[in-house]
């Protein structure tokens, strides 16, 4: 695709950040420097319409890179590709902008995952797919929908293409920021009910079963624009499913659910795939465990965030994730990640934590409240120590941020709190933010190097906090929190808003923090990667949320992860390669052995085939 004749392809992305490119506020040092425009060629101009600088690809030498260092505002950014990739840019949005290689490769009555880090494409897939956007193959042009065609003939893309151009073909998407809806003009005075009935086009059976299916029954006459995040998720994910369409894209289905829920709503999602007219599902998640439990085919995609994306060819799902977290794809011989993720192997099977004198040993007491008027929320009586993580876990409503707060106001310990809402009323930038909050620790090399810098926060620094992405904001505040003078870190839901390579790198700095300065924390958590990588010990929640609930003592790892998924009839054992949860498929054999067994959480590591 995207053969030039008579001209060899550029063999690197340049890219230039129209946000961040000044001309009018800088010397222009990136074209004072590049050595081509010192011989006469024209590789860097400032375009008096753009007030932006424009890189020429085919002039630049990749291998030079000064124009990079010097860019007061660290505004561009050039990256070489393998010459393979060249003639497979699928579409671009303009010159010196992001670029995409290959589509995914869906099938009929079929669930494709696609796994990647944040901007590097899986958006700009979604649109594609949905014929939102054309393929240009990197064109600045219109293509006609017949060359389109022509440039995907032997592949599935071709017949669906075809379809698209035509109209006979139709994809419903389930979009990533749910809480932009209850934003919208035609959602102001919109009810639950309203929104059900016009989806599922007044069949009262499937209105009737997908309110009941997604817990929506007690919400029909609640208006749309006063749901909460988990309200607004489920309502999104039954208004995409219940609509009849050839193809069904869903954005992060995951996002503001507990584990039960994001189990309920992966078997939903399975069962979709077996509807008569066979469409296609291609799902985005950067929850490992729901994507592996809930996919039968994954693509993996790389690259450099915000320059360009690579998709893959299909893996079956437990191989394309191991690949994913190993940082190799072996059929294309691509390294895109230094090192492998990698998770603990050992777990606690008893039920007692070693002694280890050095460790100190608190103890909070227990107590009996009334939220609200109507939730009781019992806790009982429990002790942590120094260099420990104590994860909570529990379905939303059980209480989990209430028991946060009452350790906070309770303890007689230093406390550091992050919320799970993280709202910016900070005005300024990033590092002035950090200079006034968190001065010491934010110029202590130890914490710059082992926190500051994993977590990608110098690129951060001169942006203000109130322009920032939701997954920006998350990393902020986690510094943020981790560098407060604290003896107790109280973090809830860390995860929420990054990708799925940022949440084991946020695992991995908080694990590694906690032990280092010897402190305590206590983590609110439904990502099951991250709650395996961090606890320590666990602490669960029991009762029904919403009306009575009960936060049980510390208890071991296994112990605790086992008692709640007996609760909510889930099976997980951990992948021999490199031991990481997996979700054993409801009813397999797996399933149905461990389940006999009574092991719910099964932390052996047998060699095991995708044979669930």
């Amino acid at each position: 695709m995207n053969e030039t004749k008579g001209e060899e392809e550029p063999t690197r992305v340049a890219v230039v950040d129209p946000e961040r490119c000044k001309p009018s506020r800088c010397q222009q040092e990136c074209k004072k420097i590049c050595p081509v425009v010192r011989m006469g060629k024209a590789c860097i101009e400032v375009s008096k319409d753009s007030k932006q600088a424009v890189i020429s690809e085919v002039l630049c030498n990749p291998r030079c890179n000064m124009c990079v260092k010097k860019c007061p505002f660290q505004a561009i950014h050039i990256e070489r590709i393998p010459r393979a990739l060249t003639k497979e840019n699928v579409f671009r949005y303009g010159p010196n902008l992001f670029q995409l290689h290959r589509l995914p490769l869906p099938r009929p009555s079929h669930v494709l995952g696609l796994i990647g880090a944040n901007s590097v494409g899986k958006s700009t897939c979604f649109k594609l797919m949905a014929g939102r956007l054309k393929p240009n193959f990197g064109k600045s042009v219109d293509l006609p929908w017949k060359e389109i065609i022509r440039e995907f003939r032997g592949s599935e893309w071709q017949n669906l293409f075809t379809k698209i151009m035509t109209g006979e073909f139709e994809a419903k998407v389930k979009p990533q920021y749910v809480d932009q809806i209850a934003k919208l003009d035609s959602m102001k005075n919109a009810t639950v009910k309203t929104v059900l009935l016009k989806v599922c086009q007044e069949k009262k059976g499937d209105f009737e079963t997908y309110a009941s299916r997604f817990e929506l029954t007690h919400l029909l006459d609640s208006l749309v624009s006063v749901l909460s995040g988990g309200e607004l998720q489920r309502l999104a994910i039954a208004s995409c499913l219940a609509q009849r369409a050839k193809m069904y894209l869903l954005d992060e289905p995951s996002s503001y659910l507990d584990i039960r829920q994001r189990i309920m709503v992966a078997n939903w999602i399975r069962e979709t795939k077996d509807r008569d007219y066979q469409p296609y599902i291609v799902v985005v998640e950067h929850d490992l465990s729901m994507l592996d439990y809930m996919s039968e085919t994954v693509c993996c995609m790389y690259g450099q965030p915000g320059v360009y994306g690579v998709v893959t060819l299909p893996f079956n799902v437990r191989e394309g994730i191991n690949h994913y977290l190993s940082g190799f794809i072996p059929t294309e011989n691509m390294r895109f990640r230094p090192e492998a993720l990698v998770f603990q192997a050992k777990m606690r099977h008893d039920d007692s934590l070693p002694e280890d004198k050095s460790q100190t040993v608190y103890s909070y007491e227990p107590v009996e409240k009334t939220l609200g008027g109507r939730f009781q929320l019992m806790i009982e009586k429990g002790t942590f120590r120094t260099s420990e993580i104590v994860v909570l876990l529990a379905m939303n409503g059980a209480g989990k941020t209430q028991f946060l707060k009452y350790l906070k106001t309770t303890l007689k310990l230093q406390t550091s709190y992050k919320p799970q809402q993280i709202t910016p009323k900070w005005k300024g930038t990033v590092e002035t933010l950090f200079n006034r909050k968190i001065p010491l620790m934010f110029h202590h090399e130890l914490f710059r190097k082992e926190v500051v810098t994993p977590l990608q926060i110098t690129n951060l620094l001169d942006r203000k906090v109130q322009e920032l992405s939701g997954g920006e904001l998350q990393r902020v505040a986690i510094v943020l929190a981790l560098g407060m003078p604290a003896d107790v870190y109280l973090l809830d839901e860390p995860s929420a808003y990054l990708d799925c390579e940022q949440r084991i790198i946020v695992a991995q700095v908080i694990k590694r923090f906690i032990l280092q300065s010897q402190k305590a924390a206590f983590v609110v958590e439904h990502d099951f990667i991250m709650l395996n990588y961090l606890g320590d010990r666990i602490i669960v929640f029991e009762g029904t949320p919403g009306i009575k609930s009960k936060a049980r003592t510390p208890m071991p790892l296994a112990t605790g992860v086992g008692l709640f998924l007996k609760s909510v009839n889930v099976t997980i054992r951990r992948d021999p390669t490199n031991f990481r949860p997996r979700i054993n498929k409801l009813g397999s054999v797996k399933d149905q052995m461990q389940k006999k067994l009574g092991i719910y959480f099964d932390t052996t590591l047998e060699e095991e085939t995708d044979k669930d």
